[in-house]
């Protein structure tokens, strides 16, 4: 068996065993890249750790520390109640209220899992209160999540527009940021019109009940919180006026506002996303490993004369789909994007296009109910039959998965092609 056939099939055996069972998938991908980087490609140990995303590293570790703090001190509770408020009066707002919070969030940082956690909950009891549909509710928060998830400052958009830059590649950073930001509002827009007005799957003797215990939060911030918004927008300043470096940023305002609250950040540290860290980590040193041994350049090279670059294009769309509905979406672009980059140098695609819709197409199906945005709104839901709200989440992902792809192709591959 050839070595490129090695490596292909260990990535395919981490993707079952990582999905399957629980076991963190940038576990297995350390392994792998060590196993088959020296037994089968012939790479030294000092080879391997060259493809650590030190940069990345210090980004998400930055970032996450810093909302960990925010989350302690009241500040994410207090902006998103803030947010919620609005709708006194009007709830049919409610769903695009939390999808433009959802959406802020997430592009000022917060992982796109950390902002569902934050606004499900919330959500659904709203949904459950004033009656409204709970999938509208949890898929427009879903939506909300990526529709910010790829601006600079967040780690999806941090994650591709680096792995874009160690090639000959550009990307716009607002490209991608607006082309996600399009489609996820022209999913939530879909979404509403089509859904809204639908009974929610009602568990039987089920009755709406008020719970404003959810939103007990003071009307005006404390010193606190209004350090920590002067603190988040320093970040902002400094990251995309002055070029800094976001994760250096972010652990210095993180580091002071802990000094600052000391009590209430002793356990700050728990809340860096670890196992998302450890995930990119090891995908990306098992992706970097496999670039260095010419293997990503060759399966390009396979694609490619598989016909003509467009219908390629297209292909690598629903493999992403399909595949980020049962597996992490983040694994899934540190994967793909390498693949994407030689059939890109050999073709007239667009850069631009073929990548923000490889990242659309791995992000919108993240409503699977086997994915964290999908579990966290099942798990939430108030009120509803267990059964048929899994069934109406399933079929949901199922027409994503179906048309996402064509979508995302035909708007930002097609025309730029």
């Amino acid at each position: 068996m050839s070595a490129e056939a090695i490596s292909i099939g260990a990535l395919l055996v981490m993707f079952l065993i990582g999905t399957v069972l629980p076991i963190n998938l940038g576990i297995l991908a350390f392994v792998a890249t060590f196993t088959v980087g020296t037994a089968s490609l012939g790479l030294s140990e000092d080879e391997l750790f060259e493809g650590f995303p030190a940069k990345l590293f210090v980004t998400i570790v930055g970032v996450t520390y810093l909302f960990s703090v925010a989350r302690r001190n009241g500040t994410i509770d207090w902006l998103v109640a803030a947010g919620v408020r609005l709708v006194r009066g009007k709830v049919e707002l409610i769903p695009w209220v939390l999808f433009l919070v959802a959406a802020l969030l997430t592009a000022f940082g917060t992982f796109t899992p950390a902002a569902v956690a934050i606004l499900a909950p919330i959500g659904m009891n709203f949904a459950h209160r004033y009656k409204l549909n709970p999938l509208v509710v949890g898929m427009m928060v879903i939506s909300g999540g990526h529709a910010g998830a790829f601006s600079p400052l967040a780690v999806s958009g941090a994650l591709v527009l680096g792995l874009v830059d160690e090639t000959e590649l550009h990307v716009s950073a607002v490209t991608l940021f607006s082309a996600s930001f399009a489609i996820n509002l022209v999913l939530a827009v879909l979404t509403y019109v089509l859904l809204a007005k639908r009974p929610a799957p009602l568990a039987e003797g089920a009755v709406a009940e008020a719970d404003d215990a959810d939103l007990d939060v003071d009307a005006r911030p404390d010193w606190r919180q209004w350090l920590t918004i002067a603190s988040l927008v320093a970040l902002v300043v400094g990251a995309l006026g002055f070029h800094l470096e976001i994760g250096f940023l972010a652990l210095t305002a993180g580091a002071l506002l802990a000094l600052a609250d000391m009590k209430r950040q002793e356990k700050a540290v728990d809340g860096i996303s670890w196992s998302t860290l450890l995930l990119v980590a090891g995908m990306m040193t098992y992706i970097a490993m496999l670039e260095k041994a010419g293997v990503i350049e060759n399966i390009s090279e396979h694609a490619a004369g598989l016909g003509a670059p467009l219908f390629v294009a297209l292909l690598l769309c629903f493999t992403v789909a399909i595949t980020s509905a049962f597996a992490s979406s983040t694994a899934i672009l540190t994967a793909i994007i390498p693949i994407a980059v030689p059939l890109l140098l050999s073709s007239h695609l667009s850069p631009a296009g073929l990548i923000a819709a490889l990242a659309v197409s791995t992000t919108i199906v993240d409503t699977s109910p086997f994915s964290t945005n999908g579990a966290l709104v099942l798990s939430n839901a108030r009120g509803v039959d267990p059964r048929r709200f899994y069934r109406q989440v399933i079929t949901y992902t199922g027409g994503i998965v179906a048309l996402g792809p064509i979508v995302a192709w035909g708007a930002l591959v097609l025309p730029w092609s």
